[in-house]
């Protein structure tokens, strides 16, 4: 609920707002559980998704049930992948700060902001023509944004916030 919520208050001023959560295995989980949760995260239209091997940090932490094979881990990868992630990052090393989760999904933001240009662009050129402004008593076509989808991407980029840390929002381990 908190991630559909999240992607719901982002997209409602106009903003695109991607959703990522990992699931740790290894903890007696059974394979049903774990689709069962990544239906739920697809109903939330969750985009990105990791799953690693729990790891015991300490004595006082619960202990691994089960060590996942790699086989495992790449039927979770494929099964997310074919219920519509847009991208899975699945092995036992694999944490929820992945770096290449976060490359791809610098890439994937970018290919957003350019198709989306690209379908902007595309829609001003349709509506140009002989279309009559009549507040401004001139022809749409003379307000068409010459600009290439590329560099219009750019721009949005530019203007994308960019996540901070906040302290208050962390959660403590006991």
């Amino acid at each position: 609920a908190v991630l559909r919520r999240a992607k719901d208050f982002g997209n409602c001023d106009g903003r695109r707002v991607y959703t990522k959560t990992s699931i740790m295995l290894g903890l007696g989980e059974t394979a049903e559980e774990v689709l069962r949760t990544m239906r739920d995260l697809r109903e939330a239209d969750v985009d990105v998704l990791t799953f690693g091997q729990y790891l015991r940090p300490t004595e006082r932490h619960l202990a691994v049930v089960e060590y996942v094979t790699p086989e495992q881990f790449d039927y979770f990868r494929r099964e997310g992948e074919a219920m519509g992630f847009r991208y899975v990052a699945s092995g036992p090393l694999v944490r929820s700060s992945y770096k290449a989760g976060e490359l791809f999904l610098a890439a994937m933001m970018d290919e957003d902001d350019e198709r989306d240009a690209e379908q902007q662009q595309q829609q001003q050129q349709q509506r140009g023509g002989e279309v009559e402004e009549r507040a401004l008593g001139r022809r749409s076509s003379d307000n068409l944004d010459n600009r290439t989808p590329a560099a219009v991407a750019a721009e949005a980029r530019e203007q994308r916030p960019q996540p901070q840390w906040n302290p208050e929002l962390s959660v403590k381990a006991q």
